[in-house]
């Protein structure tokens, strides 16, 4: 299994020279040159298997270039009691018949980028041996909240790798915010952008294109890498979750296999949804996937007309994971759709940087009709949804995973379709406290973040995982702010120290 960039079909490269790149030298994603098939036989084989043994078995599909031993390390290693609170790594909650929530949100920072960012320091590392074993990896990363915090606990310490982390000032809830600047670790840095996520993702990746970074790194013996989900080492791993969730279903007696199930994803950066179209490619019986947005919603517009137009108002809202407007992995899913036509890429991708908008082709729009559905909510309906939600069920969601029930809620009721559901779940309540907070009719004007937390547990009956209320007692490291046309001269200086 070898893997292409999107925007030049010609490149090929191994699993291990894709994750230890993360970005194709001319700016395109790597994509796998087939997608893998699971046998009905596999699916239910799996039925028997703990989430590290489903792992290696779709990893062993994709990195044929690893050994089964080396597989083998970097699952066990990242899937284990010691890394999430619970045995089965992710979660599925029981809201209603038919209704499942999927709670990706139970590793070291409670977010779903856990999944991915507790293995990709193993595939890295283990990568870089094969492709680059006598220099140094430099980490980039840009966030809009939880992937920051998911890749410093990953990275920290990890020898031979450096993490830099970008995130909008004013971006980010204040939990994340405490969790990224008192992170701890000698090889981390964490620095906030004047600007928007977009800011931070645009000048990441100028960054890994860049030739006088590139020339500035070579003196320093040392090579970029990403932990985005621009990097197919994060986004392999995302595939697991909803490959596993359907087994484990099986394995409930929720489903008989072949019965569809469709899934719900709160979107922002595109590459959560793009796992689960991946897993239905491969032979997972999944149905409609369903695209949530908040009132960001480009993504919205986009899959129901074919226009992405990036000009346009862009919000903070009480679900900031999600406030992005250039949603990367969709390059990826377009990829596909166009019959692997790298010519259409730059040519649409080419438009987005220049005019800031381009429109597919009617093809493409009939392909996005049949695979997707996309639906948006604004902060009020979030916040009406998470209140709706505890008193029904006395389940307490966060503002993202509130988003996408929202939607699904829509969705039935638009067209009728009962088909089991499977709800993603992005991250424990308590990451957006004021918000969830404030949503069930409280007031949280001049309390801090942990007096909040006290209230929130008093009022709802939950309690916070200790991995944020902990964060009180820790000291703030990175207190550092840059105009993004300055983020280079931070990589430089910290890459120098």
């Amino acid at each position: 299994m070898n893997y292409r960039s999107t925007r030049d079909v010609s490149v090929n490269v191994t699993s291990a020279k894709a994750i230890s790149q993360g970005l194709s030298s001319e700016g395109g994603l790597f994509v796998p040159e087939n997608l893998p098939k699971l046998t009905e036989e596999k699916i239910k084989a799996m039925c028997e298997m703990s989430y590290a043994e489903r792992a290696y078995e779709v990893f062993r599909l994709f990195l044929t270039d690893f050994t089964d031993d080396e597989i083998r390390h970097c699952v066990n290693s990242a899937y284990s009691d010691k890394n999430f609170a619970t045995e089965n790594i992710a979660e599925i909650s029981h809201l209603l018949t038919g209704t499942y929530i999927l709670e990706l949100w139970h590793g070291p920072t409670c977010a779903f980028k856990d999944m991915a960012l507790q293995i990709l320091p193993y595939l890295l590392t283990c990568s870089a041996k094969k492709t680059i074993s006598d220099k140094k990896i430099s980490i980039l990363v840009a966030t809009s909240g939880d992937t920051g915090k998911a890749a410093l606990e990953g990275f920290k310490d990890v020898e031979g790798t450096s993490i830099t982390v970008f995130y909008p000032e004013d971006g980010v809830s204040v939990m994340q915010k405490r969790q990224m600047t008192t992170q701890e670790g000698s090889n981390v840095n964490v620095c906030a952008v004047v600007g928007n996520f977009d800011d931070c993702q645009n000048g990441v990746k100028a960054i890994f294109t860049d030739e006088n970074m590139i020339a500035e790194l070579e003196k320093a013996n040392t090579v970029f890498s990403s932990a985005n989900s621009i990097n197919w080492g994060r986004l392999a791993p995302q595939i697991i979750y909803y490959v596993s969730s359907y087994v484990q279903l099986l394995k409930d007696g929720e489903l008989n296999f072949g019965d569809k199930l469709n899934v719900v994803v709160p979107t922002g950066n595109f590459g959560n949804i793009l796992a689960a179209f991946y897993a239905k490619q491969m032979g997972i019986p999944i149905g409609k996937l369903i695209c949530a947005s908040n009132a960001n919603n480009i993504l919205t517009d986009f899959i129901n007309t074919g226009i992405y137009d990036r000009n346009r108002p862009f919000y903070t809202t009480v679900s900031p994971s999600m406030d992005i407007l250039i949603s990367s992995n969709l390059e990826r899913l377009l990829y596909h759709l166009t019959g692997e036509d790298d010519k259409l890429i730059n040519e649409w991708f080419g438009k987005l940087k220049t005019e800031g908008k381009y429109e597919v082709n009617d093809n493409v729009k009939a392909s996005l009709k049949e695979f997707f559905y996309a639906g948006c909510c604004d902060d009020k309906q979030t916040k009406d949804t998470i209140k709706k939600v505890f008193d029904e069920y006395s389940y307490l969601m966060d503002t993202h995973t509130a988003v996408a029930y929202k939607v699904y809620e829509d969705y039935k009721a638009a067209t009728g379709d009962t088909t089991k559901t499977l709800i993603a779940s992005t991250a424990n309540p308590y990451k957006f406290g004021y918000a969830v907070y404030e949503a069930l009719g409280e007031d949280a004007t001049d309390i801090d973040e942990f007096e909040l937390i006290g209230r929130l547990e008093k009022l709802t009956g939950t309690t916070c995982p200790k991995a944020l209320s902990d964060t009180k007692d820790k000291e703030i490291r990175f207190t550092g702010s840059v105009e993004a046309k300055d983020m280079s001269k931070v990589v430089i200086e910290f890459i120098n120290k």
